[in-house]
């Protein structure tokens, strides 16, 4: 039975944010709605889009109140669209993993993060799935907040595109197969490696052959 989903992934509106590492969950909607075709249009409290995926309906949402009142902006589409608990899954960023390692949950602590504390404030309850996407945790005491707003080094932004389509296929198992079997698929351990460049390997390849 086709059912109706909300796509809340978590971020800080503006340019200057574009690429840090707290816009993760910007980041994968939209390499979501890239591939699925779907434009995203300013709404109340955010950027929507929406899109088809089997018959299911997935409203996919980017806030636009700054990080720490995501939870106002997903409260209330939530209620406009009348989104079950176990329908809503809320994409982002987590110091506590690696980056290019995810996590899916069905409920859980905020652990620390500002985005989720804010939703469970406005919604009074934790009980909704979560993406975390790992960004690391490499900064001095007393840097937290500068590293998430910081951009990703070179070598992460090498390997973003392969962390953001397996969000996204993530967030496409989470709703067509379920979060249990999206968790065995996609809860990694490893992060992904960069795609070696095909011309420096040949070149690699050649130098070993002459040596």
């Amino acid at each position: 039975m086709a059912q109706t989903y909300l796509i809340a992934g978590l971020g800080n509106i503006g340019p200057e944010y574009a690429l840090t590492r707290h816009n993760m969950g910007f980041m994968t909607l939209d390499a979501l709605a890239a591939a699925s075709n779907v434009v995203f249009s300013t709404q109340r409290y955010g950027d929507l889009a929406e899109m088809k995926l089997k018959g299911n309906t997935l409203h996919l949402l980017k806030p636009s109140t700054y990080m720490n009142l995501s939870g106002k902006a997903v409260a209330y589409w939530v209620h406009k669209y009348n989104i079950a608990p176990e329908n809503l899954l809320v994409v982002v960023d987590d110091l506590a993993l690696p980056f290019g390692t995810m996590r899916l949950r069905k409920s859980g602590s905020d652990g620390g993060h500002n985005g989720l504390k804010s939703i469970d404030y406005h919604l009074i309850s934790n009980q909704y799935a979560r993406l975390r996407l790992g960004i690391g945790n490499g900064f001095a005491p007393g840097g937290q907040i500068d590293f998430v707003l910081s951009e990703l080094m070179l070598e992460e932004k090498r390997i973003l595109p392969q962390v953001l389509t397996a969000a996204t296929e993530a967030i496409k198992c989470f709703v067509l197969e379920g979060p249990d079997r999206a968790m065995t698929k996609f809860n990694r351990k490893a992060p992904p490696q960069p795609e070696q460049d095909q011309s420096k390997s040949s070149e690699e390849n050649s130098s070993s052959k002459a040596e």
